[in-house]
């Protein structure tokens, strides 16, 4: 056999050469016993911001004037509020979204203890148990053995409370006593399922309620009527405007002349009880009080939650002429790490490659000219013009009260 039959035989039973596919779509042999690099990925990362288009806007008709209300929806009787009573507690019962932190495994361990129990507190887990804060209301008046609603949150980093059975637990009050017991399964508004890649949360999961879970074991001593023969009305907040109460105590005047004056902080009324009328009707000289009905005041008030969007006005906010601009200033960035990969046998290496999408927009508003409004009406329609946005708005009205063309009091919770 010659040279050329050997040459020609060998490359018959050679096997052919691979083919790959480079990054811009062209073929590339890849020789007989190399590696081929794994398909790269060819997603980029996005990011954008979209304004959702302005709500309809509708106008209601409403009547003007005065609001008439009860004075017993403007005023809280001094002796009579809620107490906050607390105390910590432990739930049990959990599918593995307990605590992973010892405070659960040490509370069990005291427990246990306390009914002659000895076990270490290594031998314990805590999955399925999370230590939880425990409070309540007390109302005023409130007796011996009857029920209240509890309201429990995690302390730790238990991830749900699902569920969850709240073992024995004290709540103390501000004196260190214990004023009412809780116990019972924890009620939580929300659910988790999670899976290997993907979880679905909906609403809290780490706080709950025991409706009419708790018990009252000791009672809070209330009296209507002070020591010197006074009822106490102290203003609601947002009611507590020098002109209501003197409203209150003029109307309680106009039934009981004389029996009510201001108190000096202008925050209360305090009314005299007469000496002939005995503590069992106590109760009837209070509602009878109550149940007068007085004009309230408007509100030059703006309230703002910045963390929210939400505005709330009150009816005698105005407006005096100005001019305003606003825009917004909108920067989007977007990452995306790419794959440098090297040709087959080129001798390169893989090396990460960053790359970046920078997009700025700036809104660029006229000057608009803000004309007078007199009227809560007149101040929704001038602000409408604007067409700003919630939280735009809350800065506008920020601008606008330093600058003196906004005639309120802003209040921010």
């Amino acid at each position: 056999m010659n040279m050329l039959s050997l040459i020609l035989t060998a490359l018959v039973a050679s096997p052919a050469p691979a083919v790959a596919t480079a990054q811009d779509g062209a073929p590339v042999l890849v020789p007989t016993g190399s590696i081929q690099s794994p398909t790269q990925p060819r997603r980029r990362s996005r990011a954008s911001y979209l304004r959702a288009p302005r709500g309809q806007e509708t106008s209601t008709q409403g009547s003007i004037g005065l609001v008439s209300a009860p004075i017993q929806s403007l005023v809280g009787v001094r002796g009579q509020e809620d107490n906050l009573i607390w105390g910590l507690g432990l739930v049990d019962g959990l599918a593995g979204t307990g605590d992973s932190s010892a405070l659960s495994r040490q509370m069990l361990r005291n427990l246990l203890l306390a009914k002659g129990i000895n076990v270490e507190a290594g031998m314990l887990s805590s999955k399925n148990m999370a230590v939880v804060r425990v409070e309540a209301y007390l109302p005023a008046g409130v007796k011996a053995g009857q029920p209240l609603d509890v309201r429990v949150s995690a302390y730790q980093d238990a991830k749900s409370l699902v569920g969850g059975n709240l073992m024995f637990a004290e709540l103390f009050g501000p004196d260190d006593l214990v004023y009412a017991t809780a116990a019972g399964p924890v009620t939580v508004g929300g659910f988790t399922v999670e899976g290997d890649a993907a979880t679905t949360t909906k609403n809290h999961n780490t706080a709950g309620t025991l409706p009419r879970g708790g018990k009252v074991v000791r009672s809070v001593p209330t009296q209507l009527v002070d020591d010197h023969g006074f009822l106490h009305l102290d203003a609601r907040p947002g009611q507590d405007q020098l002109g209501n109460v003197v409203r209150i105590a003029d109307a309680i005047n106009g039934l009981l002349p004389g029996a009510a004056e201001v108190t000096g902080d202008g925050k209360s009324v305090q009314v005299a009880v007469p000496a002939d009328i005995p503590m069992s009707q106590h109760g009837h000289y209070l509602h009878q009080l109550l149940a007068l009905e007085v004009e309230t005041e408007n509100v030059a008030r703006v309230v703002i939650n910045e963390r929210t969007g939400v505005i709330v006005m009150g009816g005698d906010v105005r407006l005096r002429p100005g001019a305003v601009a606003h825009g917004n200033l909108i920067v989007t960035i977007a990452e995306t790490e790419e794959v440098s990969q090297p040709g087959p046998l080129s001798g390169g290496e893989t090396v990460p490659v960053d790359r970046t999408d920078l997009e700025v927009v700036e809104e660029n508003n006229p000057l608009r000219m803000i004309p007078r409004a007199v009227t809560l009406q007149e101040v929704v329609e001038v602000l409408n013009t604007l067409g700003a946005t919630p939280r735009d708005l809350i800065s506008i009205l920020t601008a606008m009260q330093e600058g003196g063309l906004l005639v309120a009091d802003i209040r921010r919770m």
